[in-house]
């Protein structure tokens, strides 16, 4: 249960961080698409390890080898079938974890729930199989891409560093021009440095990354319990380490006035628009064709490399002296997952609402 997500584009995952391979099966991709297998590779490339010294150094090709659904370079609109190997696994670097709870993992919680587990690098749990999403999630920018519609990710904080210009002020193409993937060069190096210092401690750091969608038509999602909003929540906060998600104005909302937070409708060029976006492109659970805004929360990642204390599986006190290859921060890799995500996201809403006219 729990391995499939979407309504008619239905991505299902399968595989453990250490196993021989994870992968997925995509549902619902209309046929007749030409996809660019190079650009489904450069989307993993952004997320694989070991890009750098701000990242695991865990080695891994993440090479996509597709199975099923694609003919001659176009989809045949049967289930996309694809495995990604697992080449580097360093699995007795876990054996101390056999029997031991790692502190703010999923240890305790999969042993309580399945009364098993595969301890070697979380199993199951490990971020590794968000590999899968981004395969899945650039086959769905292309087709997205091809409506003229636009996703963009990048990384706007890490720990207590931020940019404070908005996304229509920065140039998107700077974003894979530095480690962080922050388009704002001047605060991209202060948070390279910052996350390479929190490396030297054996320590973490979270962050956010902000997510943007151009050219989106109005009338995608569903009122009441699919609201596009909710859907999106739902993706990026089934990815590993998500801890908040919020659109338009978020948080911020609790603190305005009514007159202050209404978007007022305008005409343009004979086209309705609103003069502000505090509803980020979303109202009523619908879209309404202004762009949608949102950021994905990261908390710091779990593992460190100080010694912690813990329980076992008997309830008994000890000591953990972490090893293995761990991202000192995980936003950086994170963006091309926040982008599959709200990708296979619009794209399954996209078609929902097609199928809904005549």
């Amino acid at each position: 249960m729990g391995n499939t997500f979407g309504a008619i584009l239905k991505l299902t995952t399968f595989g453990e961080s250490h196993g021989v391979a994870i992968g997925g099966i995509l549902e619902g991709v209309p046929a007749g698409f030409e996809l660019d297998l190079d650009k489904i590779q450069y989307e993993l490339d952004r997320r694989k390890p070991g890009q750098s010294a701000i990242t695991t150094q865990r080695k891994e090709s993440d090479t996509v080898q597709f199975l099923s659904g694609i003919f001659e370079g176009k989809t045949l609109g049967t289930p996309i079938g694809f495995v990604i190997q697992n080449q580097d696994c360093k699995s007795k670097d876990y054996s101390h974890l056999k029997e031991n709870y790692r502190p703010s993992h999923a240890d305790f919680t999969t042993q309580e729930k399945y009364g098993i587990r595969d301890y070697r690098g979380g199993g199951r749990a490990s971020a590794r199989e968000t590999a899968c999403r981004v395969v899945a999630g650039a086959i769905a920018k292309q087709i997205l891409e091809n409506q003229g519609i636009r996703i963009n990710a990048y990384v706007s904080a890490v720990g207590n560093i931020s940019t404070d210009k908005s996304w229509q002020e920065l140039d998107f193409s700077n974003i894979e021009k530095n480690k962080v993937r922050c388009p704002d060069l001047d605060r991209a190096k202060e948070m390279e440095d910052h996350i390479l210092e929190i490396k030297k401690q054996g320590d973490t750091i979270g962050g956010i990354v902000t997510g943007v969608i151009e050219n989106l038509p109005t009338g995608l999602g569903e009122p009441v319990f699919d609201k596009l909003h909710a859907q999106l929540g739902k993706g990026m906060l089934s990815i590993n380490a998500v801890k908040g998600f919020e659109y338009g104005s978020g948080f911020h909302s609790a603190t305005m006035k009514g007159s202050e937070h209404n978007d007022v409708f305008e005409k343009t060029d004979g086209k309705i628009t609103t003069q502000s976006n505090n509803s980020g492109g979303i109202q009523g659970g619908i879209s309404n064709g202004m762009p949608v805004e949102f950021k994905v929360a990261f908390k710091p990642v779990a593992t460190l490399m100080q010694k912690q204390n813990s329980l076992n599986e008997r309830g008994e006190k000890v000591e953990l002296d972490f090893k293995g290859r761990h991202d000192p921060c995980v936003v950086p890799r994170a963006v091309p997952i926040v982008e599959a995500m709200a990708a296979l996201t619009v794209l399954d809403f996209f078609q929902l609402q097609q199928s809904t006219k005549l």
